[in-house]
């Protein structure tokens, strides 16, 4: 059934790449393009099999949302994050889970991680108030997670994320960018929200495994880390910018006639071949390792083994990156491609823009993944969360 999904995906790419510039356009996916992703089954991928979902190996999602990048950045980005968001809420209380999909297995969620509003406890559950800025895909959701600590007594005692339903929130159209401009990252603002206790999932739960979801979804992938999930979902759709910039790059070389070099044809110029090898070879080895790891954690959960710290801090430490690899490959490509590919609605110019811009996310900070590895490797303990 996965394979049926994936070919479905891949039949999708042309039109796909075609919607690319509407999708900058408009500021957001085209509803067409959500509706056709969700035809594929492709949402299905890390839902529940309780809700009509695949449960399938994560690295079968990941190179999917990979291949859905190379066609257009923005859309790789929105498909990746709001299909993670199955995975996720499956970890949520089943009564949760009914709410969101007792009615509809279709339904979307989007998200926004950072602390940008608490939840204040109160009998039955929290006061939810906060703007969460960067909702990627909140236009096409039907629910948001919103992250944020839990405060009592006027002091923070958990952190995680609270499900909210569209009719609770409202959406700030404030996404004005450079990159990833069709990703709709716009804010969702939520004012004075009651969420009750069973509709808050705290990290802490996901990092030890208990869960509350985790009684009735039992296959592997729902535990695989958060710290290897959430980040890889970042790294993944820039990796897949990659591979579309570099598509982009060999057929625009192909075709170039370097009127500064006397009328030479570009695919003639041995340095030309030179740094396209160097890039795809850089490409292939962020795909090899970012997917790699996520393969030998699965494998470890499919034989019924815990995912041991050392491969967990090892898959941030890769995930980080393969995120510089690939930016680095695309700007290797796009100073080495001649004014032409500045235009705009040049597929390379918008791959080099989206994948900067995705750069940015606090996942793909690597210094921190390094500090964090190389505090491991001492044998020291390791503070941060996000592993």
């Amino acid at each position: 059934m996965t394979q049926e999904v994936t070919e479905r995906v891949e039949a999708l790419l042309p039109t796909l790449r075609e919607r690319a510039q509407e999708a900058e356009d408009l500021r957001q996916i085209p509803d067409e393009s959500i509706k056709a992703l969700q035809e594929t089954g492709f949402f299905r991928l890390l839902q529940p099999k309780q809700w009509g979902g695949l449960a399938a190996d994560p690295v079968v999602f990941y190179d999917t949302v990979r291949k859905i990048a190379s066609a257009c950045g923005s859309t790789g980005w929105v498909s990746g994050i709001i299909g993670v968001h199955n995975w996720h809420l499956a970890l949520f209380s089943q009564q949760a889970q009914e709410e969101v999909w007792g009615e509809d297995t279709e339904v979307r969620i989007s998200s926004s991680y950072a602390p940008m509003g608490a939840g204040t406890v109160v009998d039955g559950g929290y006061i939810v108030k906060g703007a969460w800025n960067w909702s990627s895909g909140s236009e096409h959701a039907n629910w948001v997670m919103v992250g944020g600590p839990v405060i009592k007594n006027g002091k923070p005692v958990d952190f995680g994320s609270f499900l909210i339903p569209r009719t609770e929130y409202r959406i700030d159209d404030v996404w004005n960018v450079v990159g990833l401009r069709g990703t709709g990252s716009n804010t969702v603002v939520v004012e004075d929200v009651f969420v009750p206790t069973h509709r808050f999932l705290s990290m802490r739960s996901m990092s030890d495994l208990t869960a509350p979801g985790l009684e009735h979804n039992t296959d592997p992938v729902y535990r695989m880390p958060w710290g290897t999930i959430h980040p890889t979902t970042i790294s993944t759709p820039i990796v897949g910018m990659a591979y579309g910039a570099y598509d982009a790059h060999v057929e625009h070389q192909g075709k170039r006639i370097r009127a500064a070099y006397a009328g030479e044809k570009a695919k003639d110029d041995p340095f030309a071949k030179v740094r396209i090898a160097e890039a795809a070879s850089d490409i292939d080895a962020a795909w090899r390792q970012l997917s790699g790891n996520v393969a030998d954690e699965y494998a470890l959960l499919v034989a019924g083994k815990e995912v041991p710290f050392d491969l967990r801090v090892r898959a941030r430490r890769d995930q980080v990156r393969a995120t510089g690899r690939a930016v680095a490959a695309i700007d290797r490509l796009f100073e080495s491609s001649g004014a032409t590919a500045l235009a705009n609605g040049t597929p390379l110019q918008r791959f080099w823009r989206d994948a900067h811009a995705g750069r940015v996310h606090a996942a793909n900070d690597p210094e921190r993944a390094y500090v964090m590895y190389g505090t491991h490797e001492f044998g020291l303990p390791v503070a941060d969360t996000m592993v």
